[in-house]
C-alpha cells in the first residue's frame, strides 16, 4: 500500500488540481531535482567542515571535489532550462477583402463535336480496286480523286455501246431511205398502201432503237467514270478500309470524309433552360436566320480555351423523353483541323449578368463535401470559420451567394495553420488570433528580377 502512496496523494483531488499522466512525470522530475540539490548542498556542508578540520579524504582534495560538484549541478541546470519551449505566436495568414461588384454569368455544357457532312465514300460500280490516291487522315478538297477501280471491263462495255448505237443509227438511215422512196409510188398507186405504212411502222421502231442504244451508252459512259471515286466535300479523310485489290461494291464503305470548317459542337440543355429561352429561339427561326447570333465559346479538352467564337446555329425539333434535354449545335471555324470530329469539350455561354455580386478567390473557399467555409478575419484579428453558400465561377473567382458582407476579410492562404490552431478549446469562441498580411494575385505580385 506505501508502494502507491505517492501516486494515490497526486491524483487526491483534495491535494491539488488533478494531474494527467504527463504532469504526474514532470512532477516526480522536480522533486528527483530537489532531491538531488539537497543531497548535493548537505554533501557540500560535510566536506567543507572536514576541511575546516583537516580531515578531508585524500582520495579526492578538496578543490577537484568542488568542481566536479560544479559541473553536475551546471548540467542538472542546464537541462531543466532545455525542457523549457518557447511558445509560439500567432500563425501567419494572407488575406484579402471580400470584393463587390457587377459579374457576368456564365454557364458550361459537356459537347460533342462532329462535321456537319459525313460523307461515307462508297462506290457506284462493282470492280478491283487499283489505287488509293490520298493520306489517310490528310486533308482533301472537293472533287479530289480517292480511289480508282479497274476501268478495263467498263471501256469494253462502252465501245459495245457505241457499237449499239451505230448499228441502231443504219437501221434508222435505211428505214428513212424506205419511207422516202415509197411514199410517192404509194401516191401513184404503184405499190399498195400497206406497204408504205409498214416502212412508216419500221422508221419509228428505227428511230426508238436509236434511243435505247444512246441511253445504254450513257449508262456505260457513267459506270466508266464512276471507276475514279472523288471527295464529295472538303474535308478530312478517314483511313481506308479497302485495300489494293480487293473486290469492292456499291455495298462497300470505303472510308468516310468530314467536313471539318466550319466544325459542330452538339449539346444538350435540361428543358427549364431551353423554356427560359424559347421566345428568342422562336424570334430566330420566324426570322428564317441560319444562325441565332448568340456567342458561344469553346473550351477543349485540356481546359483550353479555343481561340475563335461560335454561333448557335440550330435547335433539335424534340425534348428527348428520357433525360429532358434538347439538342443544340454550335458552328465553330477550323481552318487549320485542330478539332477533329469525336472529340469532346464544353460549350460556355453567357446566360446574364449579376448585379453587387460578391466575389473572393477561389483559393479561400473550402469544400467539405457539399459545404462550403470560409475563414474570415474580424477587427481585433481573429480568424473564425464561417459556413457560406457560392454561387457561379468567375475567372480564379467565386460568387458568393450567402455568409460573407462587402468588405470583410478572408484567409486566402494559410487557413491550415488556423485549423491546427483552433484545436486549443480557449480559441473555440473568441477565435485564433492570426498575423494578417495582405495577399497579392499573380497579376498583383511584383515581377522577379
Amino acid at each position: 500500500m506505501e508502494k502507491h502512496s505517492s501516486w494515490k496523494r497526486l491524483c487526491d483531488p483534495c491535494f491539488g488540481p488533478p494531474f494527467t499522466p504527463i504532469a504526474l512525470l514532470q512532477a516526480q522530475g522536480k522533486r528527483r531535482r530537489a532531491s538531488f540539490m539537497a543531497d548535493a548542498e548537505s554533501r557540500l556542508k560535510n566536506v567543507l567542515e572536514k576541511d575546516r578540520r583537516g580531515a578531508t579524504t585524500k582520495r579526492f582534495p578538496l578543490p577537484v571535489f568542488l568542481l566536479v560538484l560544479t559541473a553536475v549541478l551546471s548540467s542538472v541546470v542546464g537541462c531543466e532550462k532545455k525542457q523549457e519551449k518557447p511558445q509560439a505566436g500567432p500563425p501567419e495568414v494572407l488575406v484579402t477583402e471580400v470584393t463587390q461588384k457587377d459579374v457576368a454569368i456564365f454557364e458550361e455544357w459537356v459537347a460533342t463535336l462532329n462535321g456537319p457532312i459525313n460523307a461515307d465514300i462508297t462506290p457506284k460500280v462493282q470492280g478491283y480496286l487499283l489505287t488509293q490516291n490520298y493520306q489517310n487522315g490528310g486533308l482533301v478538297k472537293k472533287g479530289q480523286l480517292l480511289f480508282e477501280i479497274d476501268p478495263r471491263p467498263f471501256a469494253a462495255s462502252l465501245d459495245q455501246a457505241k457499237a449499239d448505237v451505230a448499228r441502231a443509227q443504219a437501221n434508222l438511215d435505211r428505214t428513212n431511205n424506205d419511207v422516202v422512196r415509197d411514199t410517192p409510188l404509194a401516191a401513184q398507186n404503184a405499190i399498195p398502201q400497206k406497204q408504205l405504212d409498214n416502212d412508216v411502222s419500221a422508221q419509228a421502231a428505227a428511230k426508238a432503237q436509236v434511243v435505247a442504244m444512246q441511253a445504254q451508252q450513257q449508262v456505260a459512259e457513267l459506270n466508266l467514270g464512276w471507276t475514279k471515286v472523288y471527295s464529295p466535300v472538303d474535308g478530312v479523310a478517314g483511313v481506308a478500309n479497302s485495300q489494293i485489290g480487293d473486290l469492292v461494291g456499291t455495298s462497300t464503305k470505303m472510308t468516310t470524309v468530314s467536313q471539318v470548317d466550319p466544325i459542330w459542337a452538339y449539346f444538350n440543355i435540361a428543358e427549364g433552360d431551353y423554356l427560359a429561352n424559347a421566345a428568342k429561339i422562336s424570334q430566330v427561326l420566324r426570322s428564317g436566320a441560319i444562325k441565332s447570333g448568340v456567342s458561344v465559346e469553346f473550351i477543349t479538352a485540356d481546359d483550353k480555351p479555343y481561340p475563335f467564337k461560335g454561333e448557335i446555329i440550330f435547335v433539335n425539333r424534340q425534348i428527348t423523353a428520357g433525360t429532358g434535354t434538347i439538342q443544340l449545335a454550335a458552328a465553330f471555324a477550323n481552318r487549320n483541323a485542330f478539332l477533329r470530329p469525336g472529340g469532346f469539350g464544353r460549350v460556355r455561354i453567357r446566360t446574364g449578368d449579376r448585379k453587387n455580386a460578391l466575389l473572393v478567390p477561389q483559393k479561400a473557399v473550402i469544400q467539405v463535401q457539399t459545404d462550403y467555409q470560409i475563414v474570415v478575419i474580424t477587427p481585433d484579428n481573429r480568424a473564425e470559420f464561417r459556413p457560406v453558400k457560392v454561387g457561379d465561377r468567375v475567372g480564379g473567382e467565386w460568387v458568393i451567394t450567402g455568409g460573407l458582407k462587402p468588405g470583410e476579410k478572408v484567409v486566402v492562404e494559410g487557413y491550415s495553420k488556423v485549423q491546427l490552431a483552433a484545436q486549443n478549446p480557449e480559441f473555440a469562441k473568441a477565435g485564433v488570433p492570426v498575423t494578417a498580411k495582405p495577399y497579392l494575385s499573380a497579376s498583383e505580385a511584383p515581377e522577379n528580377n
